[in-house]
């Protein structure tokens, strides 16, 4: 009868002494199945690759997994998952599930076998590299304001304590320090002493770059003869600065009005120039209305007699306004037939209504000349008839 070699349950047979040699007591006494010396380093190797070696000197990154209460569940690809007290995100109070965070292993094992995680002491290890990079490309940094201090605020970036001056928490003066305490917010490094292991952080910087976009934006949409709305902001001497939403435009007093007037407060106003970059621009208010000459009279002529009030006096005469924003100048010579002239301020006052006559009128130069004296007749034209030679008076 033949042999059967497809029985799978005959097995190859081993010489008893080779298989006695190379029998796995230990396996057995452990009741371990065999395992092929392949499949172990195939496992050692997916054990290197997927679990982190929890050396206590190095920063790794770790997720977020669960929040409790008090503390965060940090999985690092360890044998455990990892606790750090929620005291440790103050600065971050959105943290959510699935936040990626660096930690450093704080105790590889405590009393009850947990592994317990520093977030603070990892961040530090990293945060002078960190404020670094930050100060040299501009990086905008999200920082937790601790407390005040004198000057200033203490701002916790990176984990480090950086100094907030008061004059750079806002383009405006802040008074009350207390309402940003405990407050996230953005900020911009903009010194580093590293002899001492100071930083200075600027709030005030960032709303600075925001309203240079914004007056870089405005600035990109004018347009010579555009009419804008604005509002005050400062009044000198010279002219009225307005704020145009961003970007300041001067109007110089000679375009504020036609007419003499007093300080305003808010107004609308016409671009009337600026330089090439923008940066200074030329506003007018007196634009928006039609020139009073144009108003004025056009039956008017010289020769005829008109009534207006002083406005200014000069040593060389003054200014009648004859109408709205139409002024005349009667010189001191034209004020009196005698040649002995003195100054306008013996003549008339600023305040006086007075009656002149129109010496000149030239409609497209806008000036015109007065004349008192010539409401009166000219006392030299009949002296000879008056006072013949060798006649005799009396005089005072």
């Amino acid at each position: 009868m033949a042999e059967n070699t497809n029985n799978p349950e005959v097995q190859e047979t081993k010489n008893p002494e080779e298989f006695l040699a190379s029998f796995n007591w230990h396996n057995y006494e452990e009741g371990i199945d065999p395992v092929e010396d392949s499949k172990l380093a195939e496992f050692e190797k997916l054990v290197a690759e997927n679990f982190v070696d929890t050396d206590d000197s190095a920063v790794v990154d770790g997720e977020v997994v669960r929040l409790t209460d008090r503390e965060a569940i940090i999985d690092i690809n360890a044998k455990s998952e990892g606790v750090i007290s929620l005291n440790e995100f103050r600065y971050n109070p959105n943290l959510a599930v699935g936040d990626k965070v660096e930690v450093l292993v704080d105790v590889r094992e405590d009393k009850t076998g947990q592994l317990v995680l520093s977030h603070r002491k990892a961040r530090t290890i990293k945060a002078w590299d960190r404020v670094n990079a930050a100060h040299d490309s501009g990086e905008i940094v999200n920082g937790f304001v601790k407390c005040r201090t004198k000057g200033g605020m203490i701002v916790d970036v990176f984990g480090i304590e950086a100094f907030l001056p008061g004059s750079q928490i806002d383009v405006k003066p802040i008074r009350d320090y207390d309402q940003y305490v405990e407050k996230t917010m953005e900020f911009k490094v903009v010194k580093i002493n590293h002899e001492f292991k100071n930083v200075v952080v600027s709030h005030k910087a960032l709303i600075e770059a925001d309203l240079e976009e914004q007056k870089k934006e405005i600035i990109g949409q004018l347009e010579k003869g555009q009419v804008l709305e604005g509002t005050v902001k400062n009044i000198t001497s010279y002219g009225v600065f307005i704020d145009l939403g961003g970007v300041d435009g001067l109007i110089h007093i000679t375009d504020l009005s036609w007419s003499r007037i007093n300080h305003p407060s808010e107004v609308n106003v016409v671009i009337l120039d600026f330089d090439d970059n923008k940066s200074r621009i030329q506003l007018g208010l007196k634009q928006l209305s039609a020139h009073p000459w144009e108003a004025l009279d056009q039956e008017l002529k010289v020769g005829d007699k008109v009534n207006g009030k002083v406005v200014i006096i000069a040593d060389y005469g003054a200014f009648i306004e004859v109408a709205e924003g139409v002024e005349g100048l009667i010189h001191v010579s034209e004020m009196s037939w005698s040649t002995h002239l003195r100054s306008a301020q013996d003549f008339v006052k600023v305040g006086d209504q007075v009656e002149a006559q129109i010496l000149t009128l030239d409609r497209e130069e806008r000036k015109m000349s007065l004349g008192i004296k010539q409401l009166t007749p000219d006392p030299w034209t009949d002296i000879t008839t008056k006072y013949p030679v060798g006649s005799k008076h009396n005089g005072t």
